[in-house]
Order: C-alpha cells, then structure tokens, then sequence
C-alpha cells in the first residue's frame, strides 16, 4: 500500500499505479500467449491456397505478447515507475456506485427486457444519484422508454429484446 497526500492533507492510501499496470500487462501477456498458441493448432503457416486460419491471429498474438511484456517490463522495472495510488476509497466507490448498478442493469435484462430494466433503471438512478423527485424520475424513465419502444418496435419494426418474462407481451408486441 502506498500513501500520498490530498489536497486537505489527508493521506490518501491504496494500490500503487504500477502495480495495477503490472497486473493489466501480465493478463495482457497471457491473452496473447493464448492467442498465439491456439493460432497455431489453426494452422498458422502459409498453405497452397494462402495464409492459413490462424495465420493472422497468430501474429496478433504475439503483438499482443510483445505490448504485454513491454508494458509488464516498464511498470516493474522502469525508470518512471508511477508510485502514486491508482484509485483511493473515495475514487473507488464512486465507480462502483455506476458500476455495481449497471451490472445489475444488464442483468435485469435477461428477465424483464430491455424496455422495462432500462426504465428502472433511469428511474433509480435519477433517484439514487441524481437525487431527483421519484415522481419526476418516474416521468423520464416512462418518457425515455416508451419513445424508444415507438421508434425501434413500431416505426423500424426492429423488436428488441423483451426477457424470459417478457412484461410487455400484453401489447402485442
């Protein structure tokens, strides 16, 4: 853990930049090697016809082998190692106050579609985070969903996806 002060003085504590770097340079090192590996059982060589199947992702694969090596190189042993913390507590839960709801979001999906979980969630996070009125929230998220629902279902005829429980099925849609 490193610390380094804010702006009131307080010291700000967590993982240091370069860690995190290493860390994202090392699964970028294995994303590659794997690419690379499964590449060549494709055949990565030049055949009769042309290059073989895996012919180009092998060689994506080891520039991304090489990108990750580098990067993993210069974050543990470079010169200008960042040693300031990556993201403090407070940085830290404002992403996952997006994060966590959002995917949660994509869940709902699954279950109710995509018209009535994108209303609960404008609704909810115009409440939660907006802190709007719930009556206003509510306005918007109805507005915002039932323009879409006009524009993607009615007038493109491109159905969306309505979930497993399909909510919506009373509108013949």
């Amino acid at each position: 853990m490193e610390h380094e002060e804010i702006s009131d003085g307080a010291p700000r504590s967590g993982v240091a930049t370069y860690v995190v770097e290493a860390v994202v340079a090392a699964l970028l090192l294995i994303i590659g090697l794997v690419v690379v590996f499964e590449a060549r059982k494709l055949g990565a060589g030049w055949t009769s016809d042309g290059p073989g199947s895996g012919y180009f992702p092998f060689f994506i694969g080891v520039i991304i082998t090489i990108s990750g090596a580098g990067i993993l190189y210069q974050a543990l042993l470079g010169k200008n190692r960042n040693t300031e913390v990556f993201v403090d507590s407070v940085q830290l839960k404002r992403v996952l106050s997006v994060l966590v709801p959002a995917s949660v979001y994509v869940l709902c999906i699954t279950f109710v579609g995509l018209y009535v979980a994108s209303a609960i969630y404008i609704a909810l996070f115009m409440i939660v985070l907006g802190k709007y009125s719930w009556v206003k929230s509510v306005i918007a998220a109805l507005a915002v969903n039932t323009v879409f629902f006009c524009m993607f279902e009615v007038w493109f005829k491109v159905p969306l996806f309505k979930g497993a429980l399909d909510p919506l099925r009373f509108l013949g849609y």
